[in-house]
């Protein structure tokens, strides 16, 4: 199997060095892994929580030393994670025509100005209506994949993070972006940190992921380590999960193309 969600030090808020990450997939038997990074954006975006652009150039040295050094037999790629806030698709098209990656992981974490992920800011939440917010994320989600910008869509019902879970007058919403998702042929980041969260499940939900596989949705195995003891955590209940959901394989990046392996058993 391949993890293809994971970060470095350089966003402020992961611990250990790439080869720490490489060194920690061999030992959980995996095929290879994929760094990605919160890609740089603009200096007035969430700068506190992402490497600046003058970084940019030390992430991509950091993950080329992890593939030249002798870690067994691992695949070694390069990816970002790279927001997906309005106004700012110019400077992330910039970015990705200037950088030669192999996956481009696209996610959402922002509701207007609103950090709904952030912890320091959950309160929000009680000030507003659930379905609201729901129906505002995935109006982003759709937005984002319909920008052509990404291969994949990251952890897609993240606002269940501290346990506020989709209400089902929210789903025709999440349907909405499934449709715009399978509609660019994107694949969809299966994100084993779901289970270190409150939300304790699985990003996406498995009544998600049934109705992604029924649109022909590839998926993306990840994990979303921020530390070496997290790669590849989880990934037999994910891979149940989605077995439960019709899936018998997942997708691998390289040179932005995706390539597909089965999942193992259950």
């Amino acid at each position: 199997m391949f993890d293809s969600h994971m970060h470095t030090p350089l966003c402020r808020h992961a611990v250990g060095a790439p080869l720490e990450y490489a060194r920690a997939a061999v030992e959980r038997g995996l095929e290879g892994i994929t760094f990605t990074d919160h890609a740089p954006m603009p200096p007035w975006f969430d700068a506190a929580f992402r490497m600046t652009r003058a970084q940019l150039p030390e992430y991509l040295e950091m993950v080329a030393e992890a593939g030249r050094r002798e870690v067994g037999r691992l695949e070694v790629r390069l990816g970002l994670e790279l927001d997906f806030h309005p106004g700012a698709e110019g400077y992330v098209s910039r970015l990705l025509d200037a950088t030669a990656l192999d996956y481009a992981l696209g996610s959402v974490h922002y509701i207007g100005a609103w950090p709904f992920d952030n912890p320091d800011f959950e309160g929000e939440y009680d000030e507003r209506d659930l379905v609201g917010i729901y129906a505002d994320y995935y109006a982003l989600i759709a937005q984002a994949a319909a920008s052509g910008l990404f291969d994949a869509i990251g952890h897609l019902d993240l606002p269940k993070k501290f346990g506020r879970v989709m209400p089902p007058a929210a789903e025709a919403h999440a349907l909405r972006a499934l449709d715009a998702i399978a509609a660019r042929g994107l694949a969809l980041d299966v994100n084993s940190a779901g289970y270190r969260k409150p939300a304790h499940e699985l990003y996406p939900s498995p009544a998600l992921l049934r109705e992604a596989n029924a649109r022909g949705i590839s998926v993306v195995l990840g994990s979303d380590a921020h530390a070496p003891s997290d790669v590849g955590r989880d990934f037999s209940r994910s891979v149940a999960v989605l077995r439960a959901a019709g899936y018998t394989q997942a997708v691998f990046f390289r040179e932005r193309r995706a390539e597909p392996y089965p999942l193992p058993d259950a």
